[in-house]
């Protein structure tokens, strides 16, 4: 049996944290092993405990979420984020990616949305839910034609195009290859193949490209 997810809780309102240890306690691929309500105490916390996730509001007392999202990448490269926030303005989207947070979800997403977000996170997929996808086409977009992003995938087979889709939503090698109809190996292959084409180096630029093309909304 798999290890459970190792989760940091980060909001500085106490209900907001019970909310969501309530949402994942009962479940068994999910351990919260701390929580914070501040960005100090989360860095702190990090060091202590090395979560695999750390679930972080955009909004904190003493630095914004953002900062320490990008903290969290510098320091604990081991551990990915996922933001939750009321807010779903298209700057916060776009700095929330340029920080390397693996996800951005908006408080009034359902319980099981978080859940499989959290899981997504982990296994190294990016995660935006549909409104704040919206925001984040039109903050990667901006300023740069379409057709640029569109025109890169041209090099791609039929196939090769597939994957980049099925990836890019947050499907795992063997998900994309049940859903394909080939073994995972291959979609691994097509996965690589895809990556060296289009000069990316991880899943999330992968995605960053393909939202821009229009390939996929999130």
């Amino acid at each position: 049996m798999a290890e459970p997810i190792r989760v940091l809780i980060v909001d500085d309102h106490a209900v907001v944290r019970e909310g969501l240890r309530a949402v994942l306690d009962g479940h068994s691929d999910f351990t919260v092993v701390a929580e914070a309500d501040t960005g100090a105490a989360a860095l702190t916390s990090i060091g202590e405990h090395q979560p695999d996730i750390a679930v972080l509001d955009v909004s904190l007392p003493d630095r914004s979420g953002l900062d320490i999202a990008q903290a969290i990448r510098q320091r604990f490269p081991g551990t990915r984020v996922l933001m939750l926030s009321v807010y779903d303005d298209a700057e916060y989207v776009r700095r929330a990616v340029q920080v390397g947070a693996g996800g951005y979800l908006r408080k009034d997403s359902s319980p099981q949305e978080l859940r499989e977000a959290i899981r997504a996170v982990h296994r190294g997929a990016s995660v935006f839910g549909a409104p704040v996808a919206q925001h984040l086409s039109t903050a990667l977009a901006d300023g740069q034609p379409r057709s640029d992003h569109a025109a890169a995938l041209d090099q791609l087979t039929p196939r090769e195009r597939e994957v980049l889709r099925l990836i890019a939503t947050g499907l795992t090698n063997k998900e994309a290859g049940a859903r394909l109809g080939i073994s995972p190996r291959t979609v691994e292959t097509h996965r690589e193949n895809v990556l060296r084409k289009l000069g990316v180096r991880s899943v999330a630029e992968l995605t960053k490209l393909a939202i821009r093309a229009g390939v996929i909304r999130g």
